[in-house]
């Protein structure tokens, strides 16, 4: 039986994947699917621009190839959602993409919507996936905290920002939803919430509990059929 949901941090910064890893936690139940959150070697140190997307492709679907006999599910979990389609066409089983599936989360949770980038030179990408995915009435701002990835562990700074720029969104633009938007921010959803008092999504967290549906869905499906 395929039962394991596979998180793949596309970036090759271990810091980034053990903090996915943690949020993963509360996801993990006794005879549940199995969560594992692997690290793209090949990957740069954290995807920032259109080349690093374009670059960590053909790897990630090379890696979810290799899993696949063992996978109930795939995970791409960068904000830019690199491969997502490619990967899609690659394996057999389901591959979800953090950033579509926080918006989605978002959407759930309050009629409007903003992101925390991590630069400002990531928000022109996300714009197009808003478009692409045909929510820009509800969306109502982006804004960046200007902190590279590999700078993410900081967490008095990181943390500090991402409260300052959450707190624009929600009074300037009047956002319901804050979308983190990078999975380098793992750690910092539930004090980020705290401090905003509106619901704030962790986006690997939302993929992989749509991840784990489908899984748990399709064990359904097979002990029904052997009935």
């Amino acid at each position: 039986m395929r039962s394991t949901v596979f998180v793949i941090n596309p970036n090759s910064t271990e810091a980034v994947t053990a903090g996915i890893d943690a949020a993963m936690a509360p996801l993990r139940m006794a005879g549940g699917p199995d969560i594992r959150c692997l690290t793209l070697a090949e990957g740069p140190p954290g995807i920032q621009t259109q080349r690093d997307v374009e670059s960590v492709i053909p790897p990630l679907a090379r890696l979810a190839q290799s899993l696949e006999e063992e996978a109930g599910a795939f995970v791409i979990a960068c904000f830019s959602d690199p491969g997502l389609h490619l990967v899609r066409e690659a394996v057999r089983r389901p591959v979800l993409g953090i950033s579509e599936c926080g918006v989605l989360t978002a959407l759930t949770l309050g009629h409007t919507f903003g992101v925390i980038a991590i630069l400002q030179g990531s928000i022109p990408r996300h714009l197009r996936t808003w478009g692409a995915m045909g929510v820009l009435d509800r969306f109502v701002g982006e804004m960046a905290i200007d902190i590279p990835v590999t700078e993410l562990i900081d967490a008095e700074r990181t943390l500090a920002r991402m409260i300052e720029v959450g707190r624009r969104l929600r009074d300037e633009r009047q956002a319901q939803v804050i979308v983190m938007g990078c999975a380098g921010m793992a750690a910092y959803r539930a004090p980020l919430q705290r401090a905003l008092g509106i619901p704030v999504v962790e986006p690997s967290q939302a993929a992989a509990v749509m991840a784990l549906g489908r899984v748990r869905l399709d064990w359904e499906m097979v002990a029904g059929s052997a009935t």
